[in-house]
């Protein structure tokens, strides 16, 4: 069915509609500033198509690997010699000390996976400090609603958005309301991170949203805020609700454990979303953890079978023995004699940075890759079959028909049910907007009328 809908959309693509919807799509990027940086959002003519079974597919692989997510969290927070095998850092051991106020630990978050084939999906990494996409996710919908291509699509399929800001917005007011108490005065929100980062676009778009929904709320840059002990402020705003944007490591290493807001959530005078115990499954560690042979024992047979499923066999790279797929390995001898088959990744980054893929590496700079591995964490994962899909284009008067890798990636609410979804669509094997290799399209469910 999927391959039909996609054919019967590229073939509505004349060239005359197809530079109509270019036409459509260039003045809603400049006029809603769908921008990444300089660069627009999507460059593409067409959402990305999930089916119904898709849709259910993907709900239910993330309502079964959350539970053994959960399990993993909750024996980290329990146990600090079971904590070490995430390798968090001196300052993120006291930051997970703070209590939140709030029982979960990343109330808003996104897994990052790949539908390998039509009933094949293996999760490479969790975001859960901070979730980019869900902003735009939306508003691209939006924008495609109305453009002639959608338009002529609809009269033979149903098409049914997947908004992403409600469950933003269900993430920081359950947590507000735990945080708050018995009280129900509404939250005055900051929007927090630093005011160069390409994603101040998509923290309009939320200002906004929380506006229309009838809630304070201002952009805020970490170097602004003040502390009285009593309260958070910049300038003559103060807030009590912080929707964090900023990476915990990079407030930390720019302003130490000092920092205002450090200290409010250590006070417990503001609530703090997604709070410090976050780090712990945000390392890239946690995806190590989950497959490691030695915490089988952790997890239910369900959970078991969720991780053999969707998790790719991931190590932190150190000298030890471990088991392949039940065979005994000497894992850094392992890593270097198959790089075809692994990736590199820093335990603790974002949008691409440090990752090396074996399979696009010379001998020389993969063995170079894992003797730096070896001396700060890093993780190796298995290779992951990407996806491919064609997206239509337009540039320079002319229709294109363009092949792309693309991944799959569910918003989730409260650590368990997904509700939403990402989709980035590259020519490169690194599909990540940030690192300059990609695009964002929105991602919709459609079925024939």
């Amino acid at each position: 069915m999927l391959a039909d809908a996609i054919s019967h959309y590229h073939d509505l693509l004349t060239p005359t509609l197809a530079a109509d919807a270019q036409a459509h799509l260039d003045h809603q990027t400049r006029s809603r500033g769908m921008l990444f940086g300089t660069r627009p959002v999507c460059s593409v003519l067409r959402p990305r198509f999930l089916s119904p079974d898709q849709y259910r597919f993907l709900c239910g692989a993330v309502r079964r690997i959350a539970g053994a997510f959960s399990k993993i969290y909750q024996a980290g927070i329990a146990d600090a010699d079971f904590r070490k095998q995430f390798r968090m850092t001196p300052a993120e051991e006291t930051l997970i000390s703070y209590d939140p106020g709030f029982t979960d630990p990343s109330p808003t978050s996104r897994l990052d996976s790949f539908f390998v084939s039509e009933n094949e999906l293996k999760f490479t990494e969790y975001n859960s400090e901070t979730p980019a996409g869900a902003g735009y996710n939306d508003v691209l919908t939006d924008m495609f609603w109305g453009s002639p291509a959608l338009a002529a699509f609809r009269r033979k399929y149903q098409v049914r958005p997947l908004p992403s800001r409600p469950h933003v917005l269900d993430a920081l007011m359950g947590s507000f309301a735990q945080w708050q108490g018995n009280t129900s005065t509404p939250p005055r929100i900051a929007i927090v991170d630093w005011s160069d980062v390409p994603t101040q676009s998509e923290f309009l778009i939320f200002q906004r949203f929380f506006h229309e929904n009838g809630l304070e709320c201002r952009i805020v840059e970490p170097r602004e805020i003040e502390y009285d002990g009593k309260t958070l402020r910049a300038g003559d705003y103060a807030f009590n609700l912080i929707y964090k944007r900023v990476l915990i490591s990079e407030l930390v290493d720019r302003d130490g454990l000092d920092h205002p807001i450090i200290r409010a959530v250590r006070d417990g005078k503001c609530c703090f979303v997604n709070g410090f115990r976050c780090k712990l499954l945000f390392k890239k560690a946690s995806f190590a953890v989950l497959s490691d042979e030695r915490n089988a024992r952790l997890l239910s047979g369900d959970e078991q079978s969720a991780v053999d499923a969707f998790i790719p066999w991931t190590r932190v790279l150190e000298e030890r023995k471990t088991q392949f797929h039940g065979k005994a390995i000497d894992l850094v001898p392992f890593a270097m004699e198959n790089k075809d088959r692994l990736v590199l990744k820093p335990n603790d980054d974002y949008g691409g940075h440090g990752i090396t893929l074996g399979w696009t590496a010379d001998a020389a700079t993969w063995e170079a890759a894992v003797k730096h591995a070896l001396t700060t964490p890093y993780v190796v994962q298995e290779k992951v079959s990407l996806p491919r899909e064609v997206f239509p284009g337009f540039e320079n008067g002319k229709l294109m028909f363009l092949d792309r890798m693309l991944d799959t990636n569910p918003f989730v609410l409260f650590s368990s049910e997904m509700d939403a979804c990402l989709t980035r669509i590259s020519t490169e094997a690194l599909l990540n907007v940030t690192a300059g290799g990609g695009s964002t399209v929105p991602t919709v469910v459609v079925e024939p009328r």
